[in-house]
Order: C-alpha cells, then sequence, then structure tokens
C-alpha cells in the first residue's frame, strides 16, 4: 500500500510534531475537504512562480485540488517567462556570497536576480511585451477593459508551441487558462508588466482604463467567491502575506458587512510562511486573529506551517495527488495511521 503512496506515507510516517505535525495535520484536513466536494483557492504571494512552483501548481490544477487563484502580479508573469525563456534563466546557488559587484555584473548581463535565480530581460520580459503590447493596443482601440490575468489567459493560450523553452506541463498559468480558473491579482501595478503597462499610458499610447481596477476584482469575486462556496464549500490555502492573502479573504466579511447579505465562512485555512508570528505582520498573524475580522470562525479547520513554502507546498500536493488517483488505498493508510 504504502508503495502506491510514497510521499503521504513519509508524512504520515515521519511528520510527527512541530512544523511537521502542522503539515501532516494540514494535508489530511485538505484531503478530507476535497473528498467531501469541497473546493480550494490558493493565495501565492513571493517568488513562487520564479521557483518554479508551478512543477507541483499545474498538476494540482489539472487534476482538481485547486479550484481558484489569487497571486501577485509578479506570479502571474514569471510563470509566463519561465515557459518562454526558461533556458536563460541563470541559478547563483552561493547567492549569499555575491557582494555588490557582483550584482552589478549581474544587471550588465541583462539578468534579473531573485534570490538564487535570475530572470533574462530580453528573453522573457521583452519577448513577451512584443506580444502583449499589440493585444493592449487592440483593447484600446476597440474601448474593450479586461482583467489584468485575462489578458495572460490570452496571451498564453496563443504562444506558439514552437517557442516554448520550459516544460508546459510545469506552467500553471497554462494549466489554469486551459480550466478557466477564476483569478484575482490585487495589486498587479507592482510587477514588471505592471510597470511597462504604466510607461505606455504615461506616453498615451495606451489608456489605463483597459485594465480593470483593484475594487473590480473585488466586486467580480463576491459573484466567484459565490459559485466556489457552494456545497461543502471553499478552504483558503495562502503562502506568505500580504496583499495577495489579505485580498481575497477579506469576501466574506465583505459580503456580510459591506453587502449585508450571507456569505459561508471560508471552510479551511492554512497558511505556509516563514514569518514567525508578529506585531502587525499580516504573514505573522495567526489564525485566530482572523475570526475578529469575521473571516474565519472558531469551527473552521487551521494550520500554520512556518517554514519554506518551496519545501512545504511540493510535499503536500504531491502527497494530495497521490490521495486523488488512489483514494481507496490513501484512505486504508489514513486510517490505519488513526485518521
Amino acid at each position: 500500500m504504502s508503495n502506491d503512496l510514497p510521499t503521504l506515507n513519509l508524512i504520515l510516517t515521519h511528520y510527527q510534531n512541530f512544523n511537521a505535525r502542522a503539515l501532516k495535520s494540514a494535508t489530511v484536513s485538505y484531503w478530507r475537504h476535497i473528498e467531501g466536494g469541497g473546493k480550494m483557492f490558493w493565495a501565492v504571494a513571493g517568488a513562487m512562480s520564479s521557483a518554479q512552483l508551478g512543477l507541483s501548481l499545474a498538476p494540482a490544477i489539472r487534476e482538481g485540488l485547486i479550484h481558484g487563484l489569487s497571486v501577485t502580479g509578479a506570479n502571474l508573469e514569471e510563470s509566463l517567462f519561465r515557459l518562454v525563456a526558461h533556458h536563460g534563466y541563470k541559478d547563483f546557488p552561493e547567492y549569499r556570497y555575491l557582494t555588490k559587484h557582483d550584482d552589478t555584473v549581474i544587471l550588465e548581463q541583462g539578468m534579473r536576480r531573485v534570490t538564487d535565480t535570475s530572470i533574462p530581460e530580453d528573453q522573457a520580459f521583452r519577448a513577451v511585451e512584443k506580444v502583449m503590447v499589440p493585444m493592449w493596443q487592440r483593447a484600446a482601440a476597440s474601448g474593450e477593459r479586461r482583467f489584468w490575468h485575462q489578458y495572460f489567459y490570452e496571451l498564453i493560450t496563443v504562444l506558439d508551441p514552437a517557442i516554448y523553452e520550459g516544460d508546459p506541463e510545469a506552467c500553471w498559468l497554462l494549466a489554469a487558462a486551459r480550466a478557466g480558473l477564476p483569478i484575482v491579482v490585487p495589486g498587479y501595478e507592482d510587477s514588471t508588466f505592471g510597470n511597462i503597462f504604466a510607461s505606455y499610458v504615461h506616453t498615451g499610447e495606451l489608456n489605463a482604463q483597459i485594465a480593470k481596477s483593484g475594487i473590480e476584482y473585488m466586486v467580480d469575486f463576491y459573484a466567484r467567491y459565490r459559485e466556489m462556496s457552494e456545497g461543502a464549500g471553499v478552504g483558503f490555502f495562502q503562502i506568505g502575506g500580504g496583499i495577495a492573502g489579505d485580498f481575497p479573504i477579506c469576501v466574506v466579511p465583505s459580503i456580510r458587512h459591506d453587502l449585508q447579505q450571507e456569505a459561508k465562512p471560508w471552510a479551511y485555512f492554512c497558511q505556509v510562511s516563514d514569518s514567525t508570528t508578529s506585531y502587525g505582520s499580516y504573514s505573522g498573524a495567526t489564525p485566530n486573529e482572523k475570526i475578529t475580522w469575521d473571516k474565519l470562525t472558531e469551527d473552521t479547520p487551521m494550520f500554520v506551517v512556518e517554514s519554506d513554502a518551496t519545501i512545504v507546498a511540493p510535499l503536500m500536493l504531491q502527497a494530495l495527488l497521490e490521495c486523488k488517483r488512489n483514494p481507496v488505498a490513501a484512505n486504508a493508510l489514513l486510517a490505519k495511521h488513526g485518521f
């Protein structure tokens, strides 16, 4: 049995205390929620796309473990960059020992470092810009307005696969576009393409109105949340903190208190972050605090894994994929371990 479920067996057998126990409990609860017909919404902050989390996210999307996303503008575009410019990336395993001069050399090479890897500007930013700008121009000419992610959905589905450098099966943006997943991209202005878009607006070549605002994202998300929360409800899985997490989780109190309408509470909550509990930091806030904001209830299953999301998320998703592909054996193994 365990041979068919190696990752789940590893977690159940060895992850007994501290953050390991939190990871195990969060994984089991996630599976029970999905098994019961529930859905899961992910909030992804940080530089997860540059860290190639798409290797885990894309198959999870395809197999029905992720049903909606809130991502930073950077994560949205960097999933695309990894697809079209993968070979141009350069890694810096010894990044901790780089000097200021070393980083200046990296700049002069046209690379943009993100911790231990770097994005090639010409192969990524400028190559995509050649395709994206005409799309913006057509929208401006026709008076069309779209959400930020919708431009990326169209772009990634019309790209010629012949130009792919990365594995399309590892591109979460492509998987999400094909599945038509609801996405919110709060604060998308804070991204490379947000800056590029602003430059075209500044020169008068484009009108800012072709990109719908964050307020319009929330207005639309009211309906998307209601759809996702039907039945067994929708859970919230958060990587990091900041606006990617805080924006979508606020939909419940906004529906209840601002619209004065009924809304189901989030059915599950898990946060993976390397921020320890702290004073005033959203990333470091305990889930209990969200009860006071009417985002969660005392009955919501809540988990915090204080660790590196690039380690935790692949482990959890691989175990969940094993459960999804072989639910009978997974449930037998869970029962063996007292779940």
